[in-house]
């Protein structure tokens, strides 16, 4: 599931190198008389952008806050429509409100994450950009969904909070838009504690970005800090020079990390699919899946919790599915008013997640694991 697993002495020799070659600077701009040329989190920047085959890379202070920095860049106003999916965490559609926008949430198909019909359907004249999530590390139909964003002249914006190391058609996550929020919270694929970082694309839409998120410093090279130019007012959604040192830590360990999640999530796969009740969830064509999670269908709701009944016997948790949708369902959100007054049912979303059993996929997976989860899910047929 998570780098918090693999979180060790790397970690702590880039956290060392802050005080023995930086002087302990931990913030991320200035003091270069004391800080010895150690910038932590422009280094991990630089390198994300890199890895992911992305022109500019901005770190931020969470994963939510990525997404609200790249809401900055399009000025919008209470007017402008953001379609995203029903099923997501709250903290896509917080950044939209937070924005000054509205949230409208559409139904999802049978890869969890957005359906590209009922994307056609909600878009209207007020419509501004799509927010597509790549939930539990499954790629969105990004072809399609792209296509359609194009044809309306809408901004696509992807939440790639789940998708980070994963890519459709061998193009990275979160560079299929304009740009691309990440999350690196504790439980995510690399993880800074907290933490995200917005990709861009465009050299404009980076700089407005980066003064945002700086309280619209600029940070003119020519100008002391408390001098420094700006057009514009921000917000303070800056990273630590802490998480930038974990962060270049974590990001070696990326593509280890998606390749143990891939072959672990396979072994389990291959033997619970030999039970008659489940069926795997759909994955576009050319993924390359992050492998947070394994999720399933089967037949009902009732034998959806009959699983994770049988599992939780033996010590074995489920992942948001079927347990956890108050937080990760549109429909659930009755103290969003804006979400809950627009009479969308969800209906098409509710039949697939009522359906749905995800297991959650570690790095360090213990050997007994598959054969153990097989065992409790022949069982949960009986309950």
């Amino acid at each position: 599931m998570p780098g918090y697993e693999l979180i060790g002495k790397e970690e702590q020799a880039e956290i060392n190198k802050i005080f023995d070659e930086g002087s302990g600077v931990l913030f991320r701009h200035s003091f270069e008389n004391i800080r010895k040329n150690s910038f932590k989190v422009k280094d991990f920047e630089n390198k994300f952008a890199k890895k992911m085959g992305a022109n500019y890379a901005l770190a931020v202070s969470s994963g939510t806050a990525a997404l609200r920095v790249a809401l900055a860049v399009l000025d919008l106003s209470a007017e402008d429509e953001i379609i995203t999916q029903s099923f997501t965490f709250v903290a896509t559609v917080e950044a939209i409100l937070e924005s000054g926008a509205k949230p409208v949430c559409a139904d999802i198909d049978k890869t969890l994450n957005l359906d590209p019909n009922d994307l056609k359907n909600k878009i209207n004249s007020k419509t501004k950009a799509v927010i597509v999530v790549h939930m539990l590390g499954t790629p969105a139909n990004l072809i399609e969904i792209k296509k359609i964003c194009d044809e309306n002249n809408l901004t696509l914006i992807e939440d790639t909070a789940w998708g980070c190391g994963g890519s459709l058609k061998e193009k990275a996550l979160g560079t299929w838009g304009r740009m691309g929020a990440f999350s690196f919270d504790f439980a995510k694929t690399i993880t800074t504690g907290e933490g995200g970082m917005v990709v861009f694309n465009n050299e404009s839409d980076y700089t407005k970005a980066a003064a945002w998120h700086d309280h619209g410093h600029e940070n003119n090279p020519l100008l002391p800090r408390w001098e420094d130019s700006r057009t514009g007012r921000g917000f303070n959604f800056r990273m630590t020079e802490l998480q930038g040192a974990v962060g270049l830590a974590q990001l070696k360990k990326l593509d280890y990390i998606v390749k143990s999640q891939n072959q672990n999530k396979k072994e389990i796969l291959k033997l619970i699919s030999k039970l008659d009740f489940v069926s795997p969830r759909l994955v576009p064509e050319g993924s390359n899946e992050t492998a947070d999670a394994l999720v399933f269908f089967t037949p009902n709701k009732e034998i959806a919790i009959n699983c994770r009944e049988a599992l939780l016997k033996v010590g074995v948790s489920t992942k948001i599915l079927p347990e956890a949708l108050n937080w990760h369902f549109a429909k659930k959100w009755e103290h969003i008013e804006e979400i809950t007054s627009n009479n969308d049912d969800f209906c098409q979303s509710s039949t697939i997640l009522e359906k749905a059993v995800s297991l959650p996929i570690f790095v360090n997976m213990e050997k007994s694991m598959p054969e153990k989860i097989f065992h409790q899910l022949q069982k949960a047929i009986d309950l």
